[in-house]
């Protein structure tokens, strides 16, 4: 592993050997439902709450990504996961039975791209396995972030839709038998830049800086 200016280049790049994806009713009616492992018919997943609701959501894409990856939970050395909701508590519910080292992260938007590059930082420094996952439920995220739905609050025209739905990936070593997998090469870690959007609703804008075509 080394560093060219601020982006990290792995020696030997780590391997993604499986990978899963679920999603709510909202999603698996869109463009991209062919592409879910699961849709989810019912948000609460017939939990007592949004937030249980979610922890139940990664848990199943976590261990979809393992059966797709052939492995078991003991073969992990940890897994990196997060949410939207405070102290990364969906994660934790969502894991606590696997008996794994579990490094909760929080990026936002961003989680699922920070807990791979970090995964493939711990592969390049020796660890064997890991799972990269991240969540995120509309429901649950509007009581965190916004007001919760049953207090049947007005959207504000720059209101955004959270997405319901959970994702994973199975971080490895290369392969002995030096299989086909989508490589993770390289990790770009951003700095923060305050454009000092003051709207705590439109999300698009506060995002927008990661694509680069705004700049300070």
């Amino acid at each position: 592993m080394f560093k060219k200016g601020k982006t990290i280049l792995f020696d030997n790049p780590p391997v993604i050997t499986g990978h899963a994806g679920v999603a709510g009713k909202k999603e698996g009616e869109g463009p991209l439902a062919e592409y879910f492992d699961m849709i989810f018919e019912d948000s609460s997943l017939g939990r007592k709450s949004f937030e249980l609701a979610e922890s139940a959501m990664l848990n199943k894409a976590i261990s979809l990504s393992l059966d797709n990856a052939g492995r078991s939970p003991s073969e992990l050395d940890f897994i990196l996961s997060g949410d939207l909701l405070n102290q990364c508590v969906g994660s934790s519910f969502a894991v606590k039975e696997m008996g794994v080292p579990s490094i909760g992260m929080y990026g936002a938007c961003s989680t699922m791209a920070l807990t791979l590059a970090t995964s493939a930082m711990l592969i390049d420094a020796g660890a064997t396995c890991c799972a990269a996952a991240a969540s995120s439920h509309f429901c649950s995220s509007e009581r965190q972030f916004r007001y919760p739905l049953e207090y049947g609050g007005q959207r504000t025209p720059t209101a955004q839709w959270t997405v319901t739905g959970a994702g994973s990936a199975v971080v490895e070593k290369q392969p002995p038998d030096n299989a086909k997998y989508a490589k993770i090469t390289a990790a770009h870690i951003g700095t923060i830049t305050d454009l000092s959007i003051s709207d705590p609703a439109n999300m698009g804008a506060a995002m927008a800086p990661v694509s680069g075509r705004i700049r300070p």
